[in-house]
């Protein structure tokens, strides 16, 4: 089992920056792809960012690419995504996915069911 507990979110105004945190426990955090997913209301949740298991590949979606950026901190077992230029567009509770996975296909790690275990979520709210 792996345990995943988001912080960082919060209200900000749009041109804003915000960091979330995701911290795990429990299994051996290298062994996992780490990544975050959104999900606003009435939407599905969507893909936003992951980075590989041992931290070398970094993907994200269209729309956050250039203003987000995931990372990991092995000895801390915990993975940020550090979110600037935020738009109201952006307001979506956020959520960090664990996927026991040491590859790097963009298509595995960008699939929400490729993921075995998910976060409680934090919510981001941007204002005009």
């Amino acid at each position: 089992q792996v345990q995943l507990v988001e912080s960082g979110g919060g209200l900000v105004q749009a041109g804003e920056s915000l960091r979330l945190s995701c911290a795990a426990s429990g299994r051996t955090f290298s062994d996992y792809a780490m990544g975050w997913f959104r999900q606003a209301p009435g939407k599905e949740r969507e893909f936003a960012a992951v980075v590989t298991w041992n931290g070398d590949i970094t993907y994200y979606a269209d729309s956050v690419k250039g203003r987000f950026t995931i990372a990991r901190d092995k000895a801390k077992n915990t993975v940020y995504l550090q979110m600037t230029s935020l738009k109201p567009e952006d307001t979506a509770v956020y959520y960090c996915a664990a996927a026991r996975y040491r590859g790097s296909s963009y298509a595995s790690l960008t699939r929400r069911t490729f993921y075995d275990y998910w976060g409680q979520g934090t919510q981001v709210t941007v204002s005009s």
